[in-house]
């Protein structure tokens, strides 16, 4: 079966509240100002290259909000890059944030074209080169990433062809993709006391 059309239905599909997101859309339709959110996330240094990062709350949809939970992270460096290995290093974070928001959409895009998923799960990998990092790449060794590689297995009640414009579209409009491969002002204030 393939099911390409948009359509509007009371149930929930691949575990989305398909009306519900229909009804987020058409309000932001109707009014675009509550589309602006800020998240935030606080970090603290624990010891060495550990730190832990907490996110509670956010501003969204005109007010602020909290989270069901409180989510608190470790990130540390492995003993090999001087850690004591407390959590992921902050460039796994990264690879978890693109798997974690192409699937969230592929879900959502899925579930309001009313295909149902069966199976969703991805490897992401990325090569980086620590000459960056290390300032010993002579500036021509960038710090970050050289490319990172999504590979998606994809299962639902649609063709192949379909699933893989599903997931193109949740590409399309995924927020961490588009950091990742457009500039992102980012500022850095220091505050000492």
């Amino acid at each position: 079966m393939t099911a390409t059309t948009t359509t509007r239905s009371d149930e929930a599909r691949n575990g989305v509240d398909v009306a519900t997101l229909f009804a987020t859309l058409d309000a932001v339709k109707g009014q675009p100002e509550i589309a602006k959110f800020q998240f935030r996330a606080e970090n603290r240094w624990v010891s060495g290259t550990h730190s832990r990062t907490t996110v509670h709350g956010f501003h969204g949809a005109l007010q602020e909000q909290q989270h069901k939970q409180v989510t608190t992270v470790d990130s540390d460096h492995p003993a090999v890059l001087v850690g004591q290995d407390e959590g992921p290093t902050p460039v796994e974070y990264l690879l978890h944030a693109i798997a974690a928001c192409l699937t969230a959409g592929l879900v959502n895009i899925a579930a309001a074209r009313g295909v149902r998923l069966t199976e969703v799960r991805s490897t992401v990998t990325g090569d980086i080169d620590l000459l960056g990092i290390l300032g010993l790449g002579e500036d021509r060794v960038r710090n970050g990433y050289e490319q990172l590689r999504v590979t998606m297995h994809v299962r639902g009640d649609a063709d192949a062809e379909t699933l893989r414009r599903l997931v193109e579209q949740s590409r399309r409009r995924s927020a961490v993709y588009d950091a990742l491969t457009n500039p992102t002002p980012v500022a850095i204030d220091v505050v000492t006391d």
